[in-house]
């Protein structure tokens, strides 16, 4: 089912008008809505995206199952949560995902990955504190849904000045979403 609307939510401490989502959501081709989070409340998050989900595909008359979801760093990471406890998606595509906290990989943010039975984009810098490439190869096997990962060289989690290539990416991974 090709996705009909797209759902970005940004990294803690930043907004709705984060830089690399005001690109994509000018760059991508399907009607798409940014959304602050401004809250660490698991419940809460869960209910604002929840809420914008139902806003997104409302205005855009699509069905839920068309909804690609995803944001940066936590953004993206609540977002997935958010599928992983039943949220309906086409998708998820996650930036600079927060695999672990810098310096602490027994901490992972892993234990929903088995319930993510969608396509997942991660695109991270290959110099990312939070996982490295290596990293992820071991835990993302977990995701039952097919997943696709792109590495920005030499970047680190905020890959400042290479939104071209995220977009590239972005674009490339929607196409291939039938």
């Amino acid at each position: 089912m090709k996705p009909g609307a797209m759902l970005l939510a940004p990294g803690a401490g930043a907004n709705r008008d984060h830089a690399t989502l005001v690109a994509i959501d000018d760059a991508v081709k399907l009607p798409t809505t940014r959304i602050d989070i401004k809250s660490r409340s698991h419940n809460k998050v869960m209910t604002i995206i929840g809420d914008a989900a139902a806003t997104a595909v409302a205005e855009a008359h699509v069905s839920p199952k068309r909804l690609v979801l995803g944001g940066r760093s936590f953004g993206g990471r609540m977002c997935s949560l958010a599928v992983a406890e039943g949220l309906p998606a086409r998708g998820l595509v996650l930036l600079s995902y927060p695999l672990h906290p810098p310096g602490k990989p027994e901490k992972l943010r892993v234990d929903h990955f088995g319930d993510l039975d969608l396509p997942v984009l991660f695109v991270s810098g290959d110099r990312d504190p939070f996982g490295t490439p290596a990293e992820f190869d071991k835990h993302v096997a977990k995701i039952p849904g097919p997943v696709t990962q792109v590495w920005l060289e030499k970047a680190a989690h905020s890959p400042k000045g290479r939104d071209d290539e995220i977009i590239e990416a972005i674009s490339s991974w929607l196409a291939t979403l039938k």
